[in-house]
């Protein structure tokens, strides 16, 4: 069991696109491991690759309560097949000490991937639910994309990065959504009502 290094929020190779697992080796496979102790060890949900210094298309999510057992998901090479929906998320990242934000994100989504026997499975995840969450949150840092691309309010996000002592946003990196944006405000209207 090997805790590896999680880079911080500023390091340039949390902004590189990730390249494709050529080849399920052993190698993969122990940095598949030591990702899994590694989240563990710092109560994470997910991890992914970049994270660690690893320019590739891998991540590790876990989202089992604590009174379940542990129940690690590892995605080689993923691609997020359907999305729809949208819903509201606060969000921080193991990159991010302390630092959350509002961001936006899909509601479902539906990703392929291969597993640590190189064989592909298809997983849904609906509603909202944390397991949807956290795979596009996963996903996005192998696309070089951070949580913080995503926020409602930059503002907040700003100020929240300068609270935690962290390099400010890169407005050039923000995403605009006003799709999900709209439908989000909608619902938050619906809920007042």
């Amino acid at each position: 069991m090997t805790i590896l290094k999680i880079l911080k929020y500023g390091d340039e190779k949390l902004r590189q696109k990730c390249k494709e697992v050529s080849k399920v080796s052993k190698k993969i496979k122990i940095l598949a491991e030591n990702m899994i102790d590694t989240m563990y060890a710092n109560n994470g949900v997910g991890l992914a690759a970049p994270q660690v210094g690893e320019n590739i298309r891998m991540f590790v999510i876990d989202v089992s309560a604590e009174d379940e057992p542990l129940n690690p998901i590892v995605f080689i090479n993923p691609k997020i097949i359907k999305k729809s929906g949208a819903i509201k998320s606060n969000e921080g990242c193991l990159s991010f000490p302390k630092a959350y934000v509002d961001v936006r994100r899909y509601k479902n989504i539906m990703v392929k991937a291969l597993d640590l026997k190189g064989r592909p499975f298809v997983l849904e995840a609906k509603d909202g639910e944390l397991l949807a969450k956290a795979i596009q949150h996963e996903y996005d840092h192998l696309e070089g994309i951070l949580f913080i691309d995503h926020s409602r309010n930059i503002f907040e996000a700003i100020e929240v990065l300068r609270q935690n002592n962290l390099p400010s946003i890169e407005q050039d990196k923000i995403i605009d959504e006003p799709e999900l944006e709209e439908e989000i405000l909608k619902q938050e209207s619906e809920s007042k009502e």
